[in-house]
């Protein structure tokens, strides 16, 4: 006798139900990960901290020791108006961007040489690692003697500073090209320049970048401690000013420049990332491979 078996017709809705609702899933974690949404979360987080700060000022805390963000805005205010807060800013930005320029040019000529040279580079090995473990902030009285108070001095500690960290990054870029690259680039009758510019280089500018982005707040934190050990200008003299007149609020206006400093620099480099890392893969969970 010959049976005849039916298709199976739930299993298809079920399965249109499973695709339906994983789809959904997908979208609300798309929707979760919108610049928008992350930036309402950023906005929450920062208005719940200043209702959390002033809540707690002058109530369980002394406002001695962390003010409010009312005083905080008052005092910013204050010294917008009267251009103290310009002028200082001014001064520790130009200490800043020519450390930066500087130490990254040197840094990056540095890391090349003698990552194209490894004879040289082993000689130098030694010498390079003792110059990096002295604390940079031991070498301002020498600096100073060199020198004198003037921003030059604030401008040397904040490129030693960033040096080494751009040096150290552009050095491990150049050593970890693809070695199988460079022997294509080769049999394909390239010249020591073509290996260079399309291997080597692209290769390093990832590493470069990192170290740029490391780099950033110590060369703020080199010209803030050259300001703050001999200096009658810029954001770290006003940081010592305030903290010895007991003015809280003053070291934290100074300090909230910084974090804004910091914080344009590195959307700076971050854009500069994006643009030259272009041919990169980006790996991301829930999305595809995005180039």
């Amino acid at each position: 006798m010959r049976t005849t078996t039916l298709p199976d017709t739930q299993a298809k809705p079920e399965q249109s139900n499973q695709r339906l609702s994983l789809t959904r899933r997908q979208g609300e974690r798309r929707n979760l990960r919108s610049p928008l949404f992350i930036n309402v979360v950023r906005l929450a987080l920062l208005v719940v901290f200043l209702i959390v700060w002033q809540f707690l000022s002058g109530r369980f805390i002394d406002p001695l020791f962390i003010s409010s963000p009312l005083a905080v805005f008052t005092q910013t205010v204050a010294w917008i108006m009267d251009g103290t807060l310009w002028m200082h800013t001014e001064i520790t930005l130009q200490e800043t961007l020519l450390g930066l320029f500087f130490g990254i040019i040197s840094g990056i000529a540095a890391g090349f040489l003698l990552g194209l040279q490894p004879l040289l580079a082993e000689a130098c090995d030694p010498f390079i690692a003792s110059i990096y473990s002295i604390p940079k902030i031991a070498l301002a009285p020498l600096f100073i003697l060199w020198f004198g108070i003037d921003i030059q001095m604030k401008i040397v500690l904040a490129s030693v500073t960033v040096f080494f960290l751009i040096f150290f990054n552009t050095l491990a870029g150049v050593r970890n090209a693809d070695q199988h690259l460079i022997d294509a680039v080769r049999l394909m009758g390239g010249r020591y320049r073509d290996v260079l510019l399309k291997v080597i280089v692209p290769s390093a500018t990832g590493s470069m970048l990192t170290g740029v982005h490391i780099a950033i707040p110590y060369a703020l934190i080199g010209a803030v401690v050259a300001e703050l050990i001999a200096s009658n200008r810029g954001l770290g003299y006003l940081i010592d000013a305030s903290a010895t007149s007991f003015n809280t609020a003053g070291v934290f206006v100074a300090l909230l420049v910084l974090s804004i400093i910091g914080g344009i620099l590195n959307a700076l480099v971050n854009s500069i990332d994006r643009m030259t890392s272009r041919w990169k893969t980006e790996i991301s969970i829930g999305r595809k491979l995005i180039p």
